[in-house]
């Protein structure tokens, strides 16, 4: 009887030691979701490998196309696609009383998201696209176009726009 379990009792502790390690790590990582108290509703400096992107959980590992979406009690979330945040924020009861940051691909900088220019076409981290300028060019579209062609699925993650857009 005692051999019959033996392999069963093992299997169990590793298991737990699997769990064990797991949880460890995660707590020695701690991500950043969230911050609260950023009641003047400015861009918060984002230390890279740090922060985690509110809508998918992937960490942040570049500012290029990072954005930051402050609600009026002062929450601020983190992405790292633009796309990201217009589909977060699409059913949040403050979408349009919030403060949206982008790092502008122009002058390395944050701006407001509703005020940027966006390019359509540019390898963003979860594809959709978008990079925010500063300074508007040829063939950029506004916040609100950039919006409604993310929530409407009109992105390069779409083949025949990313077909139309790259001129294929």
């Amino acid at each position: 009887m005692l051999k019959k379990l033996t392999p069963i009792v093992v299997i169990g502790v590793i298991i737990a030691l699997i769990v064990l390690l797991f949880l460890s790590l995660a707590s020695k990582q701690n991500m950043i979701v969230i911050k609260e108290g950023n009641l003047k509703l400015l861009p918060l400096e984002m230390e890279l490998h740090t922060y985690q992107d509110s809508d998918c959980g992937m960490v942040i590992e570049e500012l290029t196309y990072a954005s930051q979406v402050v609600a009026p009690s002062g929450k601020t979330w983190f992405f790292h696609d633009h796309g990201g945040f217009v589909h977060w924020l699409e059913d949040k009861e403050f979408k349009d009383e919030a403060v949206i940051w982008v790092m502008s691909r122009d002058t390395q900088r944050w701006i407001n998201a509703r005020e940027a220019f966006y390019s359509l076409n540019e390898s963003t981290p979860m594809g959709y696209g978008f990079g925010a300028y500063e300074i508007e060019k040829k063939g950029f579209i506004d916040f609100e176009t950039m919006s409604l062609r993310t929530l409407r699925g009109e992105t390069m993650n779409n083949s025949s726009i990313q077909k139309q857009l790259l001129g294929q």
